[in-house]
């Protein structure tokens, strides 16, 4: 039999806090752990990462550290009281109490919703209240268990059956009320004086953990609602399992209230219906505001309604500030959708182009496709012979290293050749849904046809979504609305959006790309390194974008000259190019807090996408703050360029990175110039951003 969730051990009264609220998380990890129930590091880890992504002060002076992790042997509540109140995060103040729930990874559904009682106590000031007002450990373990483990009261009347109240147990301590701890909840009911005019309201809430918040959030609204006389049945997708609304209480339901931070399942059931979106926070905080914001919108005719199936889900859908999301943040909703979609195939492209290198050399570049669809496992190559910079050249490796390094790197060149795409057409997705998908992937398969790379893949995915979701609030006839989501919007679409890159963009890109190039032309003889400066610049300006591959293409094509100067410009390109994904994987490491955890995920793989040279690597941080990240890559490049020119590294490989050593020289100064501009960029966009998010602190 598995002890009491918390005992008197795991509480401590009147606690001198050692720090800010990471100490007081160690401490809690300290306390928790010296019941044997966890292991101290890793459940303190699972309590930061969890705290990073989402600060766990609640209005009412409390805060709630929680994890879920294979660091905890047996579930846990630990219990701070502190002397002094510490920031974690909440905006109305700082929390004295501290509850810490350590769950195992496993955790049973039983436990999970012993936890999710809690959470709905904690909303309740009565026991807050309680809890501070404890003389002894004792007694506030005793309050925590009586919530987790009430006593029925022999005397109190029979429960009424679900659907119908959901109204305060006997026998449950002060101020606490008793009620489902997982799925639909009651519905609230109000007695004789009820206003039976009023809507019902449907309502789902929902954190990424599925511990605390969902089951806070639920709580603040079924209160809410009780007081204001609204009819309320609330749906909690959380760890502890999810009960559906029925089809009656869906039926019945005048609106709905999605408080959420991550995507809830089944929205296609409330098809039509008004809506009011915000973030969980604001449920636990604002419960009747958002009550009655539901109410309002359940009577207004031009009230933001989910969308129905054939018109798609967009993610602009999820967690917004109000009744209507703004344009600016759906905008940034979408681009980090198309970002996130496009990441794997940073990943698996750039990888495996780099295990190419690694493979079968530099020179594979050269001739991958053709030995990797002309030879076969039993039919191995030679030496390939290609066109160099000094004329027809031999591959260094031949056999089976220069066949399997060719199918890695034409694998992972494919791969890389739909990034403009993916981005373009799940941008597209963010903002229309299904219907913005073809136009969006075509727009961006247009935008690499005619140069215009990164930068004409944002345009066209925003102008798809734009279009697609602007014939997606049509009202067509019955029998053609069936074709609109499926047909009609994406040929149209792809048609507008396509066609005017096609015939107004395409010229001036290329025109610009040719006057870049000359350019550059112009200045190798005159000024070794400011044309170094320049390349850096260009190399991080879009990072993969027409100015990149302007710069590229310019020190490919000189390649064939076979002069130093030549090799030392493909040195820069390549040195250049390499630093924007080293410096975020190292500003993601030296200062994590500053940054979320898909993007602390992604500093860890470009570490060897930069290595690769796949400056691409660094696309996701630059699309979620480029006025950061894109400025002190620029720096960092300029630094890399003009060291490399000064030191006259040369480059006779057009690709590899630190993969192609052998063919640069000499090598600790192409090292040596990588390293200072990664430094620079790193510290600069690490600055900025320390600074970005201490102005927030203090907005707050």
């Amino acid at each position: 039999m598995s002890a009491p969730l918390m005992t008197p051990e795991l509480v401590r009264l009147e606690v001198d806090p050692p720090g800010d609220k990471h100490a007081v998380i160690g401490l809690m990890a300290d306390l928790i752990s010296a019941t044997g129930r966890a292991d101290r590091d890793g459940l303190e880890a699972g309590l930061l990462k969890r705290e990073e992504s989402f600060a766990t002060g609640m209005p009412g002076g409390f805060a709630i550290p929680h994890c879920r992790t294979d660091a905890v042997h047996e579930a846990a509540l630990g219990f701070l009281r502190l002397a002094e109140p510490v920031d974690f995060g909440s905006a109305d103040g700082p929390a004295d109490l501290i509850i810490g729930i350590a769950a195992p990874a496993g955790t049973d559904d039983q436990h999970l919703k012993l936890l999710a009682q809690l959470s709905r106590a904690l909303i309740r000031p009565e026991f807050l209240a309680d809890l501070r007002a404890a003389k002894e450990p004792q007694e506030v373990s005793e309050l925590v268990m009586a919530v987790l483990e009430p006593v029925p009261d022999p005397a109190a009347a029979p429960t009424a059956d679900a659907g119908t109240t959901a109204g305060a147990t006997a026998g449950a301590p002060a101020g606490v009320a008793a009620g489902s701890t997982a799925g639909t909840t009651p519905a609230v009911t109000h007695g004789a004086d009820a206003d039976t005019s009023a809507p019902v309201l449907l309502a789902i809430t929902s954190c990424p953990t599925g511990i605390a918040h969902t089951y806070m959030a639920a709580e603040s609204l079924e209160n809410a609602a009780k007081e204001k006389g609204v009819e309320l049945h609330v749906e909690t997708q959380g760890s502890g399992g999810i009960t559906p609304f029925t089809q009656e209480q869906i039926a019945a339901a005048s609106a709905l209230i999605v408080a959420a931070d991550v995507n809830i399942s089944g929205r296609e059931r409330f098809a039509g219906l008004p809506l009011v979106e915000h973030p969980v926070k604001r449920a636990i905080s604002h419960g009747p505001q958002m009550i009655d914001e539901a109410v309002a919108a359940a009577s207004d005719p031009s009230a933001r309604r989910v969308p129905s199936a054939a018109g798609g889900e967009s993610s602009s859908d999820s967690a917004s500030s109000g009744t209507k999301q703004s344009w600016p943040r759906r905008i940034q909703g979408a681009v980090m959708t198309g970002v996130s979609y496009m990441i794997p195939f940073v990943a698996a492209g750039g990888l495996l182009m780099a295990l190419g290198f690694l493979i079968a050399g530099f020179d594979v570049a050269f001739v991958a496709q053709d030995v990797a669809t002309s030879f076969s496992l039993t039919s191995l190559p030679g030496a390939q012979e290609y066109e160099g910079a000094s004329g027809m050249m031999q591959t260094e490796r031949a056999g089976l290293a220069l066949y399997l390094g060719a199918v890695l790197f034409t694998l992972g060149n494919l791969g890389m050749g739909f990034l403009v795409a993916a981005l373009s057409g799940y941008i597209a997705f963010g903002l229309a849904g299904r219907p913005g998908i073809a136009p969006g992937f075509i727009g961006g398969a247009v935008s690499v046809a005619v140069g215009a790379g990164f930068l004409g893949g944002l345009i066209t995915g925003l102008l798809a979504g734009l279009v697609a979701l602007w014939f997606t609030t049509l009202k067509p006839p019955r029998w053609l609305a069936g074709l609109m989501p499926v047909v009609i919007i994406p040929l149209l679409t792809t048609l507008l959006v396509g066609g005017l890159m096609l015939v107004f963009l395409g010229r001036p890109l290329a025109s610009l790309m040719t006057a870049l190039q000359d350019g550059l032309t112009g200045m190798s003889g005159s000024s070794a390194i400011l044309l170094g400066v320049i390349i850096g610049l260009m190399m991080c300006l879009d990072l993969g974008g027409p100015v990149n591959k302007a710069a590229y293409l310019f020190a490919t094509a000189g390649l064939s000259q076979g002069t130093e100067a030549a090799f030392q410009i493909m040195a820069a390109v390549m040195a250049a190019g390499m630093v924007p994904p080293l410096a975020m994987a190292l500003s993601t490491l030296v200062r994590r807090k500053l940054y979320s955890p898909v993007e602390r995920e992604n500093g860890t793989t470009a570490w060897l996408l930069g290595a690769a040279f796949i400056t691409e690597g660094a696309i996701p941080f630059a699309a979620a703050d480029p006025l950061r990240v894109i400025p002190s890559s620029m720096a960092g490049g300029a630094v890399t360029g003009a060291l490399v020119m000064a030191l006259a590294v040369g480059s006779q490989a057009p690709h590899g990175g630190i993969f192609v050593a052998f063919a640069i020289s000499p090598v600790w100064g192409f090292l040596l110039a990588i390293i200072a501009g990664t430094l620079v960029s790193a510290a600069l966009v690490t600055v900025l951003k320390e600074l970005s998010s201490r102005r927030q602190g203090a907005v707050a």
